[in-house]
């Protein structure tokens, strides 16, 4: 899938072009009543694209219209690309999912669990279950985001600089070990919280690779896949076609621009980010989700073996548990109810318990500006939403997608 032209007759993919066509009609809504700026929708099916709506703006202000090479920040759509670029090295036996973490990052190798008390005057317990690599890609290794705000462990984060951001200037070296000398919120492999492992995930990359994250990320993948607008900026001479971010009004909910948290997107961070702070487009994420949904191969390039991918969407919780069942109730890219976890993904378990149509074993993630994508091996789908809203809890843009997409399947 080299562009986003449609060049095939929906129904012939088992899709009803009526039906999808409820998509726009739906999401328009949101940016005529001023709620979204602009959207980018697709679906495709067996590597087909059957539908594809732009309707908005990329910059509402100066009246530039979504278009096919419109660049967004995905946030933590980089998560799902840095699971992929730490696998290729998993697949060349450079690592074991029950390696311990601190093999790797030795400033790892002396940590504490926050038990109980208060910031102030916190009671710690040791490490009982050695951090693993696969809690770093299923979120299981105790670790939590500073914008939580729901443990003191969150403000021990927000006092070493981790709030919306990371410390200025620090590498990512200089990032781990500064997360490496904090406590844990519970012992790894007991609990799931959304957190930055992911990140830590991405100096393992570095650290085997010998490269930097986004160097091994544009060599392994963006290239092979001719993802030609993703990287952790976006270059000046791309500057154009980056869209403007927005936020909600406190007092109504309408859109209002954030050019303040947007322009970070334009300079190239000292640390490239495993849980975030990519650029992309449309048809590059597009590959990228194709990729996975044709088994680790798009057009012949072969990224993955079938067998990885099947097991990154696989359920990774222990008992096939969901995320309301081992999760903590926080702040997290996805539900909770009827939804586990995998290698860097959020995997359907439930979609009855979920209470959003979808298919037992479709996975995906989503980004902080309300970005989204997911693949469904059942159905061979894969459907994707870009816009630039901050944050992605602001409207139910995911679930309603998928209860969209679905509804117009009639095969």
């Amino acid at each position: 899938m080299s562009n986003l032209d449609i060049s095939v007759d929906p129904r012939d993919l088992g899709l009803d072009p009526t039906r999808l066509a409820r998509i726009e009609k739906h999401f328009s809504k949101y940016v005529d009543d001023g709620k979204l700026p602009g959207f980018h929708i697709t679906v495709s099916r067996a590597g087909q694209l059957a539908y594809s709506t732009k309707y908005g703006h990329a910059d509402v202000e100066n009246g530039k219209p979504i278009a096919d090479d419109t660049i967004y920040r995905i946030y933590s759509m980089t998560k799902p690309i840095c699971a992929v670029a730490a696998l290729l090295l998993w697949e060349e036996g450079l690592f074991e999912m029950h390696d311990q973490v601190k093999w790797f990052i030795p400033s790892f190798a002396d940590q504490k669990v926050f038990r109980s008390g208060t910031l102030t005057a916190p009671r710690f317990e040791p490490v009982t279950e050695p951090m693993e690599m696969w809690h770093l890609f299923s979120h299981t290794a105790g670790m939590t985001y500073g914008f939580v705000y729901a443990n003191p462990v969150d403000q021990m984060y927000r006092n070493a600089g981790f709030e919306w951001g990371t410390p200025r200037d620090a590498s990512l070296a200089d990032i781990c070990d500064i997360l490496g000398n904090l406590p844990l919120m519970f012992q790894p492999g007991t609990e799931w919280a959304y957190s930055m492992s992911i990140d830590v995930l991405g100096r393992v990359v570095e650290v085997l690779s010998g490269m930097t994250l986004g160097e091994f990320m544009k060599k392994r993948i963006f290239e092979p896949l001719g993802m030609n607008d993703t990287a952790f900026h976006c270059e000046p001479d791309k500057a154009d076609r980056l869209a403007a971010l927005y936020v909600p009004n406190p007092a109504d909910k309408k859109r209002i621009r954030n050019d303040a948290a947007g322009a970070g997107a334009l300079n190239e961070p000292t640390a490239h980010l495993g849980g975030g702070g990519l650029v992309s487009t449309t048809s590059d994420y597009l590959k990228f989700a194709e990729m996975l949904r044709g088994g680790g191969q798009l057009n012949g390039t072969r990224i993955l073996s079938a067998r990885t991918v099947a097991f990154m969407a696989s359920n990774h919780l222990p008992n096939n548990a969901d995320l309301t069942e081992y999760g903590r109730p926080l702040f997290s890219e996805t539900t909770f109810d009827g939804v586990g976890f995998g290698l860097g993904v959020s995997v359907t378990v439930d979609p009855v318990k979920s209470k959003v149509s979808g298919s037992v074993g479709d996975y995906g993630w989503g980004g902080a500006a309300s970005t989204n994508f997911t693949v469904d091996p059942k159905e061979d789908l894969v459907y994707m939403v870009m816009t630039q809203l901050m944050p992605s809890s602001t409207w139910p843009i995911r679930s309603q997608l998928k209860q969209l997409v679905h509804q117009s399947l009639i095969d």
